[in-house]
């Protein structure tokens, strides 16, 4: 079976804002979809931080509401880790999202706050597959030019719109439609893999150098391998063409997971420091 046509597992995250190492989850879905079965979930959390004016105007969720409404943070770090680890690790599904790096590292920090195991300990060994829209969007259409001075060439809306999705504006930007969308988006590319070029819709053929063919026939296991290589090489042309303005401009390009790095404490106390 190719690889878009099994289980996939999306998977979203809404939040304090979009520092991996700091900002809380805020709310979670995770949703199965794919040969028959059926699988959705969506969490709120009480991130236990005041949620920033700036958060709220993207995802709608107060600190109030979260506080009200939401169950502990702990709990749902928890259940959704082991949610995607069922699905990811028991049932072999990759994990789906759009610049899934992001949801999936916060993730992991959040579980190492909490002192929960994190989700590559509950795989317990068993590897872990993973497709990120992004990436795989960027290496199949490398020169889409944006949308609008607000609308960008790799944001979900304009993923949905190229691949001929609905979207819905009202529902964007909560973490359950933003996991399904992705889903659909990963299986419309994992379409176009296995098409014959000219049976491919205009508006794709109205795109240069497409390269969906690159991802034909591959197991979970290649796929996984090869969006390791695409996504450091994207970082590395991002960074590039930071360091045209800033020539400190840094672009983390570790995926799908950024490395853990254990806090340091240091002991020496500045100078002139009194007891």
């Amino acid at each position: 079976m190719t690889w878009h046509l099994g289980h996939l597992c999306a998977f979203d995250t809404e939040t304090t804002g979009v520092d991996v190492e700091s900002d809380r989850i805020v709310s979670a879905a995770v949703h199965a979809v794919g040969s028959g079965d059926q699988y959705g979930h969506e969490w709120l959390a009480d991130p236990g931080v005041e949620i920033p004016a700036e958060a709220t105007a993207v995802h709608h969720i107060t600190t109030e509401h979260a506080r009200e409404h939401g169950d502990s943070a702990e709990l749902v770090v928890d259940q959704v880790a082991e949610a995607l680890a069922q699905w990811a690790g028991e049932v072999g599904a990759p994990i789906v999202g759009h610049n899934i790096a992001f949801d999936l590292t916060l993730l992991d920090r959040e579980c190492r706050r909490y002192g929960l195991l994190t989700l590559q300990d509950r795989m317990l060994g068993r590897p872990l597959h993973v497709v990120d829209t992004r990436v795989l969007d960027q290496h199949a259409v490398p020169y889409r030019r944006r949308v609008s001075e607000t609308q960008g060439a790799r944001q979900l809306i304009t993923l949905a719109q190229f691949y001929d999705l609905p979207w819905d504006d009202a529902a964007a930007h909560g973490c359950s439609y933003d996991a399904l969308v992705a889903a659909r988006v990963a299986y419309r590319i994992g379409q176009l893999a296995h098409m014959r070029r000219r049976d491919w819709p205009e508006r794709v053929l109205a795109e240069r150098r497409l390269r969906f063919h690159a991802f034909r026939d591959l197991t979970l296991a290649e796929l996984h391998a090869l969006q390791v290589e695409l996504a450091a090489e994207q970082a590395a042309g991002l960074q590039k063409h930071f360091r045209k303005t800033d020539p400190n401009a840094v672009v983390d390009g570790a995926w799908p997971l950024r490395p853990w790095a254990e806090p340091t404490t240091d002991s020496t106390e500045p100078e002139g420091a009194t007891a």
